[in-house]
């Protein structure tokens, strides 16, 4: 379900991005200036060298408490902790750049504890990675602009972050095995998402399952949807078919989506069986 793909008439362009990127740029000219590769400051400041280079290239937001620890390991003499009002002034822009129909949704995900998503078309947005997501964007119709597409992918490696709050929500997704083995962006970028979700399912915090194509019962046949819980709130679900997004609080008909996702996880394939299966995919390449 690829949430921010429908087209939006409003001007995307607020500045966020262009903040975004030069911390990223300052970040990156402070590391090397020490004397650190990306893995190597990486280690110091608890991020993987894949989170160091997102954060240089200004598409994922440096959250405050990075920033006080990189400011004191690049001996930054405060250049860092000062963008910090800045960095928190464009999240709350950031939250609300996304498009209009998206905005609600994105708001709950925010403040979710426990998210349940089922996907049958395409990996999930919080699941991509960067190539992959530029390639759904990319090609989406009707197309949108190169300057477009660098917004989007953008924003939705911002969600991402939600993977680093702690107490951390409560994860699970069941993927259809068939968006495994589309090669979508290319072979490479296939391989490459398959490796971010061995490592993502392989998370404390996340159940990740796969619903293998050869099932005879499915109660999912009616498409892909999420239920999640935001803080201090009721349950709710979501669904998007084409383009159509709902966003749904009716109590009787969140349960009857609570209730199909819970028969569709005990039709798919174990957390466990599920990671080895998508290790012998990428064994298979």
């Amino acid at each position: 379900m690829d949430r921010e793909e429908r087209p939006e008439s409003a001007i995307e362009e607020d500045g966020t991005s262009e903040l975004f990127i030069a911390v990223g740029e300052q970040l990156k000219v402070l590391r090397i200036r020490a004397g650190l590769t990306q893995r190597e400051f990486g280690k110091l400041v608890g991020y993987t060298e894949g989170q160091i280079s997102a954060l240089e290239r200004g598409v994922r937001i440096p959250q405050p408490d990075f920033l006080d620890r990189a400011d004191q390991i690049l001996n930054a003499g405060g250049v860092l902790i000062a963008a910090k009002r800045a960095i928190e002034k464009a999240q709350a822009k950031a939250r609300v750049r996304h498009p209009g129909w998206f905005r609600d949704y994105v708001n709950v995900e925010a403040q979710a504890v426990s998210l349940h998503d089922y996907s049958t078309q395409a990996v999930p947005g919080l699941l991509q990675t960067e190539d992959y997501a530029r390639a759904v964007f990319t090609q989406r119709r009707p197309l949108l602009d190169e300057g477009t597409v660098e917004k989007r992918v953008t924003d939705r490696l911002s969600r991402q972050q939600i993977f680093d709050r702690w107490p951390a929500p409560t994860f699970s997704f069941v993927l259809e095995q068939s968006m495994l083995s589309r090669p979508v962006g290319g072979r490479t970028v296939q391989m490459n998402q398959l490796q971010r979700l061995l490592h993502l399912g392989s998370l404390r915090t996340v159940e990740l399952q796969v619903m293998p194509t050869d099932r005879e019962d499915h109660a999912g046949l009616g498409g892909p949807f999420i239920v999640l819980t935001p803080k201090g709130r009721q349950q709710v679900a979501y669904t998007e078919i084409y383009g159509h997004p709902r966003l749904i609080t009716d109590q009787d008909e969140v349960r009857v989506f609570a209730d199909r996702y819970g028969i569709i996880r005990a039709q798919a394939l174990t957390p466990r069986e599920s990671l080895s299966l998508i290790e012998k995919m990428l064994g298979d390449s």
